[in-house]
């Protein structure tokens, strides 16, 4: 598999544990070995896995999160770090999500994730004929 399909997969992974509510997978998307830090739309910033993992678990734990749509992921590769910019459109509100992954122990981890409302929306090319596309 390719740094890119890696890195891809592990973004999508991100947004499966999301939609899934699964608080362990969420937990073992994030790196152990290197600072993490994360961004909720509209709050500040969280820094440390201790407490970016407690803001998961906060979020993850209600029964009445929407769903989250990802659309039209870029990558962007640095060696051992990546960037995935896409868009988010959670209870039809558009946001701008940027997630950076490092490498860790082969895998690619989570090192920050930081979302926020934006005008855009994203281009009907991201949709397909069934709708948007859902990493469920």
């Amino acid at each position: 598999m390719s740094d890119r399909d890696a890195v891809l997969f592990a973004n999508e992974a991100f947004y499966a544990a999301f939609n899934s509510r699964d608080y362990e997978a969420m937990e073992g998307l994030w790196a152990s070995e290197s600072p993490v830090s994360c961004i909720h739309p509209g709050g500040g910033p969280i820094f440390d896995r201790d407490a970016v993992m407690a803001s998961w678990k906060g979020i993850l734990g209600h029964d009445s999160q929407a769903p989250i749509l990802a659309l039209g992921p870029r990558i962007r590769l640095f060696g051992d770090y990546a960037a995935v910019i896409c868009f988010e459109v959670i209870a039809g509100n558009n946001l701008i999500a940027t997630n950076v992954f490092v490498r860790e122990d082969r895998h690619w981890k989570l090192v920050h994730h930081q979302s926020g409302p934006t005008a855009e929306a994203p281009p009907r090319a991201m949709l397909s004929e069934k709708g948007p596309i859902t990493f469920n």
